[in-house]
């Protein structure tokens, strides 16, 4: 399929053919990935990043991943 380039602000922009969007599974706000080589420009859907979870986190805490404490000296006038 062939479709033009236009100009969008400062921009260049092209449009999606919808056919082509549902086969990606792409909708308006869709985070994409672009992709350059020699020659081509490449799309991709981007992956979604990772998502942590404090608890899970907390629970790989072990002997030998976890750091002394460190002496700081004495810092401004903080009452305990």
């Amino acid at each position: 399929m062939t479709t033009t380039v236009q100009k969008w602000g400062n921009s260049l922009a092209l449009r999606i053919p919808i056919a082509f969007a549902r086969n990606i599974h792409l909708r308006r706000g869709s985070e994409v990935d672009l992709v350059m080589t020699k020659d081509k420009i490449e799309i991709r859907p981007a992956k979604p990043g990772k998502k942590y979870v404090l608890s899970e986190m907390i629970r790989k805490i072990n002997k030998k991943n976890v750091h002394s404490e460190t002496e700081w000296g004495t810092v401004g006038r903080e009452m305990l």
